[in-house]
This record gives C-alpha cells, structure tokens and sequence, in this order.
C-alpha cells in the first residue's frame, strides 16, 4: 500500500509539471539572471548571505561559512595581494662616456682649472697653388730641372724632403717613356716668398735636357716623403714640435639623498631603503654627468644667490677635431667605408676607436647589409660595456647605441672617440658622505650627499670626430 501511494504522488507530480512547465521555465531564468548578477556586482556567496552590520561599523555574516569571496566582499582591504618583493629599477639609458672614463683611469687635478698640452703630427699633404707648365719642344734648358713650385703650405716642406705628386706620371730612366709610377720631385730649397724649389727624380726628356718636371695643374695632390741626404751630410734641417696649450673646467656634481626617521621605521609593502634611495641617485647623477661631459659648454658664472662663482665643465662633443657628414637616404655600406676612413686616417690613433650615437643613427647602420669589406662580428664586451663590433680595413670600431644623444635632441648624430686619448681629470673623487642634520638641529632625516668634482679632454683632437646628419 505505501508503494502504491508512494506512485501515485509520482504520477501527480509529473501531471502538475506538465501542466506548469512555462511558469518553471520563467522561474528558472529569473534565478538565473539573479544568480548572473550576483556574481558580476559580487561574489554570489555574498549576494545569498546575510549581512549584519556591526554596532561599532563591523560587519557580521549569518547563516554562512567564512570564505575568501565573502570576506573580499564585506571587506575587501582585509586580504593583501601578492606582491613581488623584488622591486625592479628602471634604466632608461646607459652612460658609456662616464663608464668609459671611470674604467679607463683617471688623473688626479690639484686645481678646479686643469690645463693640458696637445702634440698633434706634421701635415702630410699640401696641394699646388698655382699651374705649373712644362717647356715646348726645343724650348727647354738645364734652368727647367730646378723649378719654383707654389704650394698651399710651403711650411710643411723642409730642404731635402722628397714629395709624391699624385695623379703625375713620371718617366723612365731615359725620360721619353711615360711609366706608371707618379713622379716624385726632391727639394732643394725653400724661399719663403716664391716657394719652393725642387727638381724631378723621374723626370722628363724634353728636347736635349733630361730630367725637366713635367706640366703640374693647380690642386694636385703633395704628399710629403722620407728626407733623402747625401753620403757627406752629417746635420739636417731641424725639427721641433711644440705642444698646444688647452684648458677645461672641472665641474662639482652633487646629489642629496634624504629619508625621514619616520618613514625608516615605517613598514612596507616592499623592503626599500636608504641603500636603494642611494643607488637610485647615483644612476642619476651619472646620467647627468653623462650629458655634461658630452654636450656642456665651458664656462664660469656669477651666482648672485650664493654669491659664488660656479664653474661648469665643457662637453668633448665640440672638442672633437674631425667632422663627418651623412644623408639618411643615401646611406649604404660605400658611406659607411668613407666613414671609417675619415675616423681611421690623417692622425696617429689607434685602430680600435668606438661609435655612440643615437637610435636614428645606429638604426640606419643596423638596417644596412653589409659585405666581405665590412663585416659586423657579433657582441663584444670592452669596459663593462657590450658593444657590436664593425670591421673594416681601416680598423674596428665598437658600436654602442646611447640615449643620451636621443635625450639631447641628436637621435640622428653620433660620435667616434678614441679612448686612448681621452683622459678624466679628477679634482675630488666619488664619495659619499652621511650628513649629521639631526645634531645640527636641520632636520629629523638620515642624509647622504654623493659627490665629485671632475672633467673629460680630448687629448689628441683629430683621433675623434662627429658624425652629423644633413
């Protein structure tokens, strides 16, 4: 009988389902839809519990189990996130000058004003000043082997020097015959007013004379050769060279760094301290040092605030003695060979010199495809320093991309320097000293003053030199 009943109630409740099946179906999606709700404007856990709220502002949760969502819910500063203990520094550029410098060796100056001697080499070259033209047939005498030649710079020649005349073919050895060696003319001497007076060493034949100079034209090359003395010289026009006085203002850079004795007892999310403070400053002032020696501009002024002279340091970005000239459009591997060139020749630098630029111009180097002549090795680690290496047979240059120039408006300018002549002159060195503002009645902080007085030189002008953009 019980079973009995048990079926019929079963069949009751499927015939009222039958009949209600709309309205359950609605029911069912207002359930739906609240429960949907919930979750979106809460969690769902929330939106079905009672809340109470406390006498004293509390909250209290009835008919519920206490978890995660219903605690983030009521109180949602209860529960900490995780948060990486591991705080990361942003660099946004390096400084590859003050690396560069501080890793090289520095000099001690004893003064704020440090003066410095440069000795560059004698010119090499010269070029005619005037036409030069050669007797006619039947016109030449023994008075044509001697000849007074105009040059740009007659100074740079000395008696018994021998000069390669570029782009002039002499002759052979019975002077009729054009060969394929230039013609090389000895001095034999020198008028301050007219020039110089010289003779063909493979001259020409012209009529019965032999050794004539041949025709020269205006803007020939000159290049100047060894001396050549005879078996009975014993002395030889002197020489001397004179050292060329220059001078650079050191320039005191200072960062302060301070931190309250409330905020070092305080507790932190994260564990930053003085330490990092400090290593945050020191990144800054280096970045700062880093566009002072580059781009500042030498110079002493009155501070009438202070009333005190302020001395400020000049960049080496001026100091360079050679100048390169590019357009971005036509930039290709031909360029960059003239480049190096100009940066690798016409001095007695080394062979291993170093490009920083800004991103436009390391870009376009980058985008180039280079060949046999000019390869581009992978990184190479000078200095502390990464570099990219460029080869070429002129020499190697380490390329470095700096910001610096990006900062400073030059993304599109550069800068090979030769760190053999590049020397730091220190007159107070890096340091950091803790101030006592809490004795002296200043303030109630723990201070730290980071410190140096110092300055960059270019040593030998023309073993560096600018790359600029037209």
């Amino acid at each position: 009988m019980f079973i009995k009943r048990i079926i019929k109630r079963a069949i009751a409740v499927r015939n009222w389902l039958k009949k209600n099946r709309k309205l359950l179906m609605l029911l069912l999606a207002i359930v739906t839809m609240l429960i949907l709700g919930g979750c979106l404007a809460a969690p769902h856990h929330l939106a079905l519990a009672v809340v109470v709220a406390g006498v004293a502002g509390g909250k209290h949760i009835d008919d519920e189990p206490l978890t995660t969502d219903l605690t983030r819910g009521a109180s949602p500063d209860l529960l900490l996130n995780e948060i990486d203990q591991q705080i990361v520094k942003i660099r946004p550029m390096a400084t590859p000058i003050d690396q560069l410098s501080r890793c090289a060796g520095s000099k001690h100056a004893g003064s704020m004003i440090v003066d410095f001697y440069n000795v560059d080499t004698k010119p090499t070259s010269a070029e005619v000043a005037a036409d030069y033209e050669e007797p006619g047939e039947g016109e030449a005498t023994p008075d044509d082997t001697r000849i007074t030649l105009s040059t740009n710079n007659d100074d740079m020649f000395d008696v018994s020097d021998t000069i390669l005349v570029q782009g002039v073919y002499g002759y052979d050895a019975g002077g009729t015959v054009q060969s394929k060696e230039e013609l090389v003319l000895y001095v034999v001497a020198r008028d301050d007013n007219s020039g110089l007076k010289v003779q063909a060493v493979n001259g020409k034949k012209i009529g019965d004379v032999e050794g004539c100079v041949p025709s020269i034209e205006v803007g020939t090359p000159l290049i100047r050769m060894g001396r050549a003395a005879t078996e009975l010289d014993v002395m030889s026009p002197q020489f001397e060279a004179l050292p060329h006085k220059a001078q650079q203002f050191c320039q005191i850079f200072k960062m302060q760094v301070e931190q309250s004795t409330l905020q070092k007892l305080s507790n932190k999310e994260v564990p930053w301290t003085m330490n990092d403070q400090e290593e945050a400053a020191i990144y800054d002032m280096r970045l700062g040092m880093e566009k002072s020696f580059l781009f500042g501009v030498k110079g002493r002024i009155w501070d009438n605030v202070k009333k005190e002279y302020v001395m400020l340091t000049g960049g080496i970005w001026k100091q360079a003695g050679k100048e390169f000239t590019y357009n971005a459009q036509n930039m290709n591997q031909e360029s960059i060979i003239d480049m190096m060139r100009r940066a690798f020749t016409g001095n007695a630098g080394s062979k291993r010199k170093i490009l920083i630029g800004g991103s436009e111009l390391i870009g376009t180097i980058n985008k180039l495809d280079y060949q046999r002549v000019i390869t581009a090795s992978d990184t190479v680690t000078k200095w502390g320093i990464d570099f990219t290496e460029l080869r070429s047979k002129f020499g190697t240059l380490y390329v470095l991309l700096s910001e610096v120039f990006d900062e400073c408006g030059m993304a599109a300018n550069g800068m090979i320097i030769d760190p053999e002549y590049m020397q730091k002159y220190v007159h107070q060195p890096f340091s950091a000293e803790t101030l006592n503002l809490k004795a002296s009645g200043v303030r109630n902080v723990d201070a730290t003053v980071l410190s140096e007085t110092s300055c960059l030189v270019l040593r030998y002008p023309k073993a560096h030199m600018r790359i600029i953009r037209v």
